[in-house]
């Protein structure tokens, strides 16, 4: 998809989101209230290296039981090598990393690996055809999907996943134009849902537009229960953080709202921290619990999905700050640690990937 499609879409989105009904809101959030024992499945071990030695790891996408691995200032998609180390499977062009941007987000669909990333005239979402065998994986040529999202050194939101209905989400951020994220005409402050092609699916809740839900200041992890339900979590200013349910055409608020508000037209988050406890990135799913990355906050945390405005805290700063969580082919829980993106303190190792084995 290309920005003069999104153009085209951009007046009959608004007239769209002005007549849309209100969403109800969510239930109202918690800050964290101790989930009911058994709720939630903690670790069955203690986490042990699959990788060390890693240079700002962002994201981590499997094809099939291939770990690939997106570095975001040197916009490289690594893989395991027999050595132990890692081998680069190849370098995405034309990628201008600053701040917070870079290489982010990687998502896998069938033989082509997905990629976000950030370039001079903007975040973009890329394909890249699979060739080769685990071992010996290349990249093969570039296909544009998605372009004309705003960029900035901060904001730039990255996540991207493919979802239970073979679509492909996209988190943004608000690239620091915080109305952005309530203009309908901006990709800015967005959840979005295109084809695995970069076309509208014919289902998206604003017709002509790939704009899945509004308000958002920072989305940095999605995430689908067995039901099919997305969550996501974002970065809030000075309040709160949030982790909301995402429902087709709700407006979560941002920058009218911050955290729970109960305003009428705004969706509530399920549940908020303070940023200091927080910084929620990237999310997974297993086994009714959702596993939330922190990074300021230096802690995972599990989220039942059956009490989603509850929590149990685990490793708190025990891996310094950890950039993204991953449900891994064995059932396992991936950590991804983000200890030198320049806003933590490395340690021996850093930075690294831990398996976390779960019950």
């Amino acid at each position: 998809m290309r920005c003069s499609r999104l153009a085209a879409a951009a007046a009959l989105l608004a007239v769209v989101l002005a007549a849309a009904c209100t969403p109800p809101a969510a239930e109202p959030a918690g800050t964290g209230t101790p989930a009911t024992p058994g709720l939630v499945a903690t670790p069955a071990g203690s986490p042990e290296d699959v990788l060390t030695g890693l240079d700002v790891p962002w994201s981590v996408a499997f094809f099939g039981d291939t770990p690939l691995i997106s570095t975001r200032e040197r916009a490289e998609v690594l893989e395991p090598s027999a050595d132990g180390g890692t081998r680069v499977v190849g370098t995405v062009p034309d990628v201008a990393p600053s701040g917070e941007g870079g290489l982010l987000g990687l998502a896998v669909a069938d033989r082509n690996l997905y990629t976000y990333a950030t370039t001079a005239d903007g975040n973009r979402v890329d394909r890249f055809p699979l060739e080769g065998d685990p071992g010996a994986l290349r990249l093969g040529p570039r296909e544009p999907v998605l372009d004309g999202i705003p960029a900035a050194s901060n904001h730039d939101g990255g996540r991207i996943a493919v979802g239970p209905d073979g679509m492909l989400y996209v988190g943004t951020g608000d690239a620091g134009q915080r109305d952005a994220a309530q203009d309908p005409g901006s990709l800015a402050g967005k959840i979005l849902r295109v084809t695995p092609d970069g076309d509208v699916p014919a289902d998206n809740p604003f017709p002509g537009s790939p704009v899945w839900s509004l308000g958002h200041r920072n989305v940095q992890g999605l995430a689908w229960s067995d039901d099919g339900t997305l969550y996501a979590t974002e970065f809030g200013q000075d309040t709160w953080d949030e982790l909301n349910v995402i429902t087709p055409g709700a407006n979560y608020g941002w920058p009218v709202v911050e955290g729970v508000a109960g305003r009428e037209g705004y969706v509530d988050p399920v549940q908020q921290w303070a940023p200091d406890a927080a910084s929620p990135s990237g999310m997974a799913f297993l086994d009714g619990t959702l596993y939330v990355a922190n990074l300021k906050g230096s802690v995972l945390r599990a989220v039942p999905t059956a009490e989603p405005g509850t929590a149990v805290d685990l490793f708190a700063g025990t891996y310094g700050r950890l950039r993204d969580a991953v449900a891994a082919p064995d059932g396992s829980l991936w950590l991804v640690t983000g200890n030198t993106d320049g806003r933590g303190t490395p340690r021996t190792g850093d930075d690294r990937i831990l398996r976390v084995p779960l019950p």
